[in-house]
């Protein structure tokens, strides 16, 4: 028996937004409680992500170091960026950041997974693609700004990932996930048991 997790929705008795940002907010909800009680609960809305763990011929995967303010490090991550349209096709979007970001296409593009990064004090859901078959983009780089001025990229063999991962060295979530979900998959069903790069995500919804 297999196990999944489902939608439900509990009451919402009020609502307030305290914070209104650029891209994100702050929500306030009193919930009603199974006890009946009503407890009140603070947490972002995000419009939603994607992440693109791009992998060469050569079994390398595409690494980008950045500055995170909010946690004081430059961290190694894999590309990713916003949907910065409501019910903007994932995968557009995924392709997009990984021509800015890293000025690379991919002809070969399937769902890695989906997940939500802090479910506990944010809406935001992220789905991660795989993307093979890496060439350089066409026409001239993307005039990148503030943290994103500073990146540097590297091309990392997946095991030499996943070992930084298990020794506490690398603390990007979409890296993270990203690279033991295709180390699961290289060792299991393989890439062709992958659903496809359109497939339907309910966290999302987008139009083909």
């Amino acid at each position: 028996m297999g196990i999944q997790d489902t939608p439900e929705e509990w009451q919402v008795t009020a609502t307030v937004t305290p914070f209104a940002g650029n891209k994100t907010s702050v929500r306030t909800d009193d919930v009603v409680m199974p006890d009946g009680t009503v407890a009140r609960r603070d947490y972002q809305v995000h419009p939603g992500s994607v992440a693109v763990l791009a992998l060469d011929e050569a079994g390398r995967v595409l690494v980008l170091r950045q500055y995170r303010h909010p946690v004081r490090q430059k961290l190694w991550e894999i590309p990713a960026g916003l949907l910065d349209v409501p019910g903007e096709n994932p995968l557009h979007a995924a392709q997009r950041e990984l021509y800015e970001e890293a000025h690379v296409k991919a002809e070969d593009w399937r769902v890695l997974t989906d997940v939500y990064t802090t479910p506990g004090g944010c809406d935001e859901a992220v789905r991660i693609f795989l993307a093979r078959d890496l060439s350089e983009a066409d026409g001239e780089r993307f005039e990148v700004s503030e943290e994103e001025a500073d990146m540097e990229q590297a091309r990392v063999p997946l095991p030499e990932l996943v070992r930084g991962v298990l020794a506490g060295e690398l603390h990007n979530n979409c890296l993270v996930v990203g690279a033991l979900s295709l180390t699961a998959v290289l060792a299991g069903d393989g890439v062709d048991s992958l659903r496809p790069a359109e497939a339907p995500w309910p966290a999302r919804p987008f139009e083909a």
